[in-house]
């Protein structure tokens, strides 16, 4: 993009407030954190028979919540003269200068270091490692070159974001295994319809900011169109857990009335290009990967019970 991005003033008395403790969460993006804590809690139950201990559920959670945090403190940082140019992040601690972008730095190393111990010393060490590839992923290759090197940004660097589940499995297990990958290639699939809708919702904001995101390089429709071929994707993928024996009926009767509600959003899409049901489409992705990983979760229990 031939744009430059350039920063809004930040004014005296905003950088000079006093500092909240909600600004270092804000840093944190708990929403964020919290949808991944979600995937992973259940990574972490369908990883064996039962409910695995408390000391892995509450250790193994707060050690890849702490790191996902980390990487997005780091997010904020990166994206400092970007999210000025931006009406959802101009707010942000950084951008508005209330967190110098060197403390909000020192902020992520103290979470990464915490999450790292954490893990290391109360869960195991294949988790530590794994967490730690998806902060760099995340903040590194997708934040710092992906974002602003390619229209396919999301899809590249949504594998970091489709770890969660996995890192709950192996918190159990101590192993990566076939099904754990699975859930891995559930939220690969997901992630560009869901980022996408929200792009087109967007797209003027993106193109102010110079970022090339699929709507902004190549328009609404072709951006439309890849959101229902993925979508379709997406929900023969959701489909695998029944196929391989992972989940029984009640699964299978979910993710089918999730991905064809999700196909119905995607279809209306291509055929009105309408920016009200791009949000639609991106609020309803949300509802659909917590409400697609909790049915799992229910037919995991059912099966064991039965």
């Amino acid at each position: 993009m031939s744009e430059q991005v350039k920063m809004l003033p930040v004014h005296n008395s905003t950088a000079t407030a006093g500092i909240s403790w909600r600004d270092y969460l804000e840093l944190t993006k708990p929403r964020v954190v919290a949808l991944m804590i979600l995937t992973s809690l259940i990574g972490m139950l369908l990883a064996a028979p039962g409910v695995p201990g408390w000391s892995v559920l509450v250790f193994g959670n707060l050690g890849i919540a702490l790191l996902a945090g980390a990487a997005a403190v780091v997010n904020h940082v990166v994206d400092q003269k970007i999210d000025t140019v931006m009406a959802r992040t101009r707010k942000r601690p950084v951008a508005t200068g209330r967190i110098a972008p060197f403390d909000a730095l020192l902020f992520a190393t103290v979470l990464a270091a915490l999450g790292m111990v954490v893990l290391v010393w109360q869960v195991n060490e294949l988790t530590a490692w794994l967490t730690l590839a998806s902060l760099v992923g995340y903040a590194g290759i997708y934040t710092l070159f992906l974002k602003r090197a390619t229209p396919q940004n999301i899809v590249i660097g949504g594998l970091a974001g489709a770890m969660p589940p996995l890192l709950g499995w192996t918190a159990v297990t101590g192993q990566v295994e076939g099904h754990a990958l699975l859930l891995v290639l559930i939220i690969f699939a997901w992630t560009p319809p869901h980022f996408w809708a929200l792009a087109i919702h967007r797209k003027e904001e993106y193109a102010k900011a110079g970022i090339p995101m699929l709507p902004v390089t190549h328009g609404n429709h072709y951006t439309e169109l890849h959101i229902l071929l993925y979508t379709l994707m997406l929900l023969a993928v959701s489909l695998l857990p029944f196929v391989t024996g992972m989940s029984g009926g009640i699964y299978l009767v979910g993710a089918l009335a999730l991905g064809l509600r999700f196909l119905q959003y995607s279809v209306r899409l291509l055929r009105g290009d309408d920016r009200r049901v791009a949000l639609n489409t991106f609020k309803y992705s949300i509802t659909y990967l917590m409400a697609l990983f909790v049915v799992l979760l229910v037919d995991h229990f059912v099966f064991i019970a039965a």
